[in-house]
């Protein structure tokens, strides 16, 4: 196994370099000039707008640009913001707990949910609970999260005033109702992207648990006299669980991606706030270190639910 995951990391190594190597190209030669912001301005002359360019460096050749870039970020250094002339590296750190935050609830809550939800259903197939169960789900991943996120606003936040929809990330929890209001201004968005993995996960559950059921080692187990929850649980969801792994492995990168558009709803300053403010202003370094933290966290994930397949089936082997 050991062996196995050095093999993988090394192989992730040129792939995540083809993978910057495409993104910055795009980047690179896609039409938005960080510059523009002072195009407009005619207070500044040609001679300024040039010297910026040239500290940037934004007048060498991009693969020039690229070089240095990939070189700096392989020592840990993501560059300087163009915009607010920071560090890449601290504006991440800056935004990273309110996504972590709210998009690691949000997943939790969503595989604690789905999981007992999906076993009940299929131990409970067409019974009045697997319908419920059932529907729920569809409507749960058939609704957009910018669509329900508008719809907890109207309802909590306009019609009753329970909870707020502005997010302020400069709250401080060091007392109970520091705490409470903390909870009050995340609970929508937490919600939002957990009932929306929860619902996926509950479907791939039922599905993965109704394959396993009429199965032989089912009804052996049954006739040795085990109890329902033990064959259920000990035997038929473990088996299960391999295709759900790899969903809840592969849903990682693919929430954070979700969280983008949660953050501009709910005003949370994180990662996805970053990200779209970034492409917005041609903030090349932000927008390349946000995307290659996608990627890394895209092939470190898909290596864990390697891992979680042979630890769920000891059939499995790797070398």
């Amino acid at each position: 196994m050991g062996r196995y995951i050095v093999r993988r990391l090394l192989i992730a190594i040129p792939t995540l370099i083809a993978i910057s190597f495409v993104m910055y190209a795009i980047l690179a030669l896609a039409p938005i000039d960080p510059l523009s912001q002072f195009g407009a301005d005619p207070r500044i002359p040609p001679e300024a707008r040039e010297h910026i360019r040239h500290a940037l460096g934004l007048d060498q050749p991009w693969p020039i640009r690229y070089v240095k870039w990939v070189t700096a970020m392989a020592q840990g250094d993501f560059g300087v913001s163009f915009m607010s002339h920071s560090s890449v590296s601290d504006l991440i750190w800056q935004r990273l707990p309110n996504t972590l935050w709210v998009v690691g609830v949000a997943y939790i809550v969503s595989v604690v949910v789905a999981l007992p939800a999906g076993v009940i259903s299929a131990v409970r197939r067409n019974a009045a609970l697997d319908h419920v169960i059932s529907t729920l789900a569809y409507a749960g991943f058939s609704f957009p999260t910018f669509f329900t996120g508008l719809v907890l606003i109207l309802i909590f936040s306009i019609h009753f005033h329970w909870l707020t929809f502005l997010y302020d990330s400069n709250l401080q929890v060091h007392d109970i109702p520091s705490f409470i209001a903390e909870l009050k201004q995340a609970i929508m968005p937490i919600a939002v992207l957990g009932l929306f993995d929860a619902a996926i996960l509950t479907r791939y559950t039922r599905a993965s648990m109704l394959e396993n059921l009429p199965l032989d080692y089912v009804r052996t187990a049954h006739s040795k006299g085990l109890r329902e929850s033990v064959v259920v649980i000990s035997h038929v969801l473990r088996n299960s669980l391999i295709p759900v792994v790899t969903l809840i492995a592969l849903g990682v990168p693919a929430v954070f991606g979700g969280a983008i558009v949660t953050e501009q709803i709910f005003h949370v300053p994180g990662i996805g706030a970053l990200l779209v403010d970034s492409i917005g202003t041609g903030d090349t370094p932000v927008v390349a270190a946000v995307v290659m933290i996608f990627a890394v966290l895209q092939v470190l994930f898909n290596l864990f639910a390697d891992v979680c397949y042979a630890v769920l089936d000891p059939r499995i082997k790797y070398s």
